[in-house]
């Protein structure tokens, strides 16, 4: 396993899979707000502040853990 809990520029080119994984602060959320904040988050991984590079076969999976400030940075992001 790649160890890091940061965006990787260089390991991110190599991405093949994507993994979401939330956080204890993100409390619930309907189904239709998981899929649009994961898509958003994987569109934009230089925003979260948790992410795990694991060695695929062919590449990385990239495994982001969301958090209540992601989601904050996610909706700035957009507003700005």
């Amino acid at each position: 396993m790649a160890a890091g809990k940061k965006y990787d520029p260089r390991m991110d080119s190599l991405v093949v899979e994507t993994k979401t994984l939330w956080g204890d602060d993100v409390g619930d959320l309907s189904d239709e707000d998981r899929k649009w904040v994961a898509a958003a988050i994987h569109q934009n991984p230089q925003l979260a502040g948790n992410i795990v590079y694991e060695r695929a076969h062919t590449g990385f999976t990239r495994i982001i853990t969301v958090t209540a400030d992601d989601i904050a940075k996610l909706y700035e992001s957009r507003v700005s």
